[in-house]
């Protein structure tokens, strides 16, 4: 199934406006999906588009340094973070 790009563009939207509320927290491309109710795979390939569009940034690694074996945390870069808030 096809999603139109409208719909692809106010999903976009609704990861951003997730990441900015929780912001300077990262999230799991779980817990994203989860709070917008869509597919984790679904999710994450749109989130590796808002990362190449350089929106997003993806934490591969915990707190203590260590590399994420299956799994990774998202978000919102610093530029899109400033521009949410001047646009608030």
């Amino acid at each position: 199934m096809r999603i139109s790009d409208t719909k692809r563009k106010k999903i976009f939207e609704q990861i951003l406006a997730h990441l900015y509320s929780v912001h300077p927290k990262p999230c799991f491309t779980a817990h994203i999906a989860r709070e917008i109710a869509r597919d984790e795979e679904f999710i994450k390939k749109l989130l590796i588009e808002l990362k190449n569009k350089k929106l997003v940034k993806e934490i591969k690694k915990n707190s203590k340094g260590i590399n994420y074996l299956r799994r990774c945390r998202w978000k919102l870069s610093d530029n899109a973070y400033n521009i949410y808030r001047q646009n608030q």
